[in-house]
């Protein structure tokens, strides 16, 4: 028996040594400023050619830079931590609403396709439209692939950032997305701003046009468990594919206040 155990040690100690030798396979090492970000990129490149990510996407990659404005947004996320009341005022609901109105008036051929397609009603959808972009007015000018890239390399959230790099990349090599494709902070992108893996998931079209970026919002929610004419306020059966679009809880109850008031017309805007 003893013996038996020199032998079982002694292969182990080999396997052990040989294990050793082997080259080690490691992420690319995340970082906390813009020192490394360009060794970074060179480890990440190498990478993601090994897993097949074509040479349009690894040379944008290559062109990025630290994107120092969606650090400083990243760190200064208040406005979630905001009572709803206040959260409801900082964005302008009375203001969604009103528009979102008028929208769900002017737009209801595209509403009511929307709605027989995926069983979402306009209000939500118009709701999460004024929100993230003011109704395509507010999509950002940051460089989709630098903000996505600087967050993968960050040390915040690397994990969640990495899937939305390869995301974007595969975007890229399809040609959907490009190197130079224009968005907000976190690398969203389109009327209602959706990030890489969703583009790949849930996108119909072009984003960038308000009835593809609607219509892909909607099959989001359906996608998350949206049911036909159930109710979608908190405790209510749709309340929870509200939840999927956004973790914030505020942003979540506001979007199904704002969305009621829409659906409902009349009364006061943004008014509880």
């Amino acid at each position: 028996m003893i013996r038996g155990k020199g032998v079982a040690g002694a292969l182990f100690g080999a396997v052990a040594l040989l294990g050793c030798l082997a080259p080690a396979a490691h992420a690319a090492q995340c970082g906390s400023s813009p020192a490394g970000f360009e060794a970074w990129k060179r480890e990440f490149s190498a990478e993601a050619q090994g897993k097949g990510v074509g040479q349009a996407a690894l040379s944008a990659l290559m062109q990025t830079n630290y994107a120092s404005a969606t650090i400083a947004a990243d760190r200064g996320q208040r406005s979630f931590s905001l009572t709803l009341d206040q959260f409801l005022a900082k964005r302008g609901a009375t203001t969604i609403v009103a528009k979102g109105r008028q929208l769900k008036q002017s737009q209801a051929a595209l509403f009511a396709s929307i709605q027989q397609r995926y069983g979402v009603p306009p209000g939500p959808l118009i709701a999460i439209w004024g929100m993230e972009t003011g109704f395509g007015s507010q999509r950002g000018n940051q460089n989709m692939l630098s903000s996505i890239a600087t967050l993968a390399y960050d040390c915040r959230r690397p994990e969640f950032f990495t899937d939305q790099l390869y995301a974007a990349l595969k975007l890229i090599d399809r040609g959907t997305l490009s190197g130079s494709t224009r968005g907000s902070m976190h690398g969203e992108v389109g009327q209602t701003q959706f990030m890489p893996k969703n583009i790949l998931a849930y996108g119909t079209g072009n984003l960038e046009v308000a009835a593809n970026a609607l219509n892909s919002t909607a099959n989001f929610l359906k996608a998350h468990g949206w049911r036909a004419g159930a109710g979608y306020q908190p405790g209510e059966p749709n309340f929870a594919a509200i939840e999927g679009w956004n973790a914030a809880g505020v942003y979540q109850k506001a979007i199904a206040l704002m969305g009621r008031q829409i659906d409902e017309g009349g009364g006061a805007a943004a008014s509880r």
